[in-house]
């Protein structure tokens, strides 16, 4: 008999029960551990590295066939993250300062070898909550006075008309509007009015005219990616921080950027989306509704917590009575829960500290949410507005920061409307005891993470409710 060298999967002997029988049929299986499925390492490999937001990194052997979504899905799973369908692999060209978020079939390797030895690039492992939000509310991304319909399209379009217009192999609308254009070999910028159509991207030479022969033809992008300036005006001069452009693959450098920017982050943002779908078409909608298909065919690799069965026998009782209660209305069981949550912070209860001795929540107040994700400790506004941007300019996307004008004081930073806005967290005296408010004392707090806990079930005086916390990501 042949002894069983170190390494040798349990496979191999039926005899030995399985104890992980879902990653038999997983698409990411071949990538976890080579000696899961001895047969995948026939298949070429190669190392990859990727960052996380603190510039550490780490090196994975994948397969010279591995897309993004399988990356992501392998570091969710190493490190024990909850896949929410928003994490992405995010691909950055430090000198020439943009960036962009690869799509989940992108062969992560094959994006590799469109870099030039002259470019310092880098994969980074984040999340993006807006890489599928345009499916959610279309309407929201395409503003009326951006986008025309063919002649034949006569009654208002709802949300799921329009993007059947944009995937569909025989129709697309028109996206029109000024946008800054850079002169190629120079370093002036020219101010054009622009029209995408299915075959590529045009700019007027006579005002708003769209007559043919006024057009003329800028770049189509089958063979270029298009990325996002992360850099604003300061690498290229541009007019405006709402910047992007087109790379041709494999191409020598910045010198071959087909550089662009608008006046808004509506118009970037319309601008962008629509040209990702005219790329990528019904494959980006088939990623966005099936996340966990992999290239095997087999059944999806389900991470997502699930409640158990003792769970999911709870209910919820009202003891306020003289007889207890089921609360069957679920509007009500929420409220209450909240209200108990509530009701638990103001009794002041003792907490436990490093040390695991009980301390007051009056004493550390000042404290307790330096350790929460979503807190950032003196961050500037400027970073601040970069880590939301990195996140998606989502409605609800927010983080927590120490002020820097006023050292006593928080800001609460939101992204609504595709616009960032800052609030002002002050701290209150009352009756020897210390809180926070975001209005001026009509609803106050005890700590921050109360406060940002109201806020995600209410309103209140924001924009709206606070969703997605932007964290660092560690690896």
């Amino acid at each position: 008999n042949r002894r069983k060298k170190k390494g040798d999967s349990i496979l191999e002997n039926p005899s030995i029960p399985n104890p992980f029988p879902e990653l038999c049929c997983s698409p990411f299986a071949s990538v976890l551990s080579a000696s899961l499925l001895p047969k995948a390492t026939s298949r070429k490999k190669q190392v990859i590295k990727v960052y996380s937001e603190d510039d550490t990194s780490r090196a994975l052997e994948v397969p010279s066939d591995i897309t993004a979504r399988d990356v992501c899905q392998l570091l969710i799973l190493k490190n024990h993250y909850v896949d929410d369908h928003s994490w992405t692999l995010f691909e950055q060209l430090t000198h020439t300062g943009v960036g962009r978020a690869i799509e989940d079939h992108e062969l992560v390797i094959e994006v590799q070898s469109n870099w030039v030895m002259e470019e310092e690039t880098k994969l980074y492992f984040r999340k993006n909550y807006a890489k599928y939000e345009f499916f959610k509310n279309p309407l929201s991304f395409f503003p009326d006075h951006m986008i025309s319909f063919p002649s034949d399209t006569t009654a208002a379009l709802s949300h799921s008309g329009i993007l059947q217009m944009f995937l569909s192999s025989s129709t697309y609308p028109e996206i029109h509007g000024y946008l800054h254009a850079k002169e190629q070999g120079k370093k002036s910028w020219k101010k054009l009015y622009f029209l995408l159509r299915r075959s590529g991207l045009y700019f007027s030479t006579k005002g708003t005219s769209k007559e043919p022969r006024h057009l003329q033809f800028f770049c189509e992008f089958s063979n270029s990616d298009m990325y996002m300036s992360l850099t604003g005006k300061k690498t290229s001069g541009a007019p405006t921080n709402y910047g992007f452009c087109f790379k041709p693959n494999k191409s020598g450098g910045t010198r071959d950027l087909k550089q662009l920017c608008a006046d808004d982050e509506q118009s970037r943002t319309c601008w962008m989306t629509a040209i990702r779908l005219l790329k990528y078409g019904m494959q980006l909608y088939q990623n966005y509704m099936q996340p966990y298909q992999g290239r095997s065919g087999c059944s999806p690799l389900n991470i997502t917590p699930m409640r158990s069965i003792s769970e999911n026998s709870l209910v919820a009782m009202d003891f306020s009575g003289h007889r207890s209660r089921i609360i069957e209305n679920p509007t009500e069981a929420l409220s209450v829960a909240v209200e108990e949550g509530l009701a638990w912070r103001r009794r002041g209860c003792l907490r436990l500290n490093s040390h695991g001795s009980p301390i007051a929540m009056s004493n550390m107040g000042m404290s307790i949410h330096r350790s929460q994700s979503w807190f950032h400790h003196k961050i500037s506004r400027e970073e601040a507005q970069r880590l939301i941007l990195q996140h998606g300019l989502v409605d609800g996307v927010f983080l927590v920061r120490d002020s820097q004008s006023n050292p006593k004081t928080f800001v609460l930073s939101l992204s609504h409307g595709l616009k960032i806005k800052h609030f002002q967290i002050v701290p209150l005296e009352d009756d020897g005891k210390l809180f926070y408010t975001l209005d001026d004392g009509h609803t106050r707090f005890t700590d921050l993470i109360q406060l940002v806990e109201f806020y995600q079930l209410n309103k209140g005086v924001l924009p709206c409710k606070l969703k997605h916390y932007c964290a660092r990501i560690a690896l």
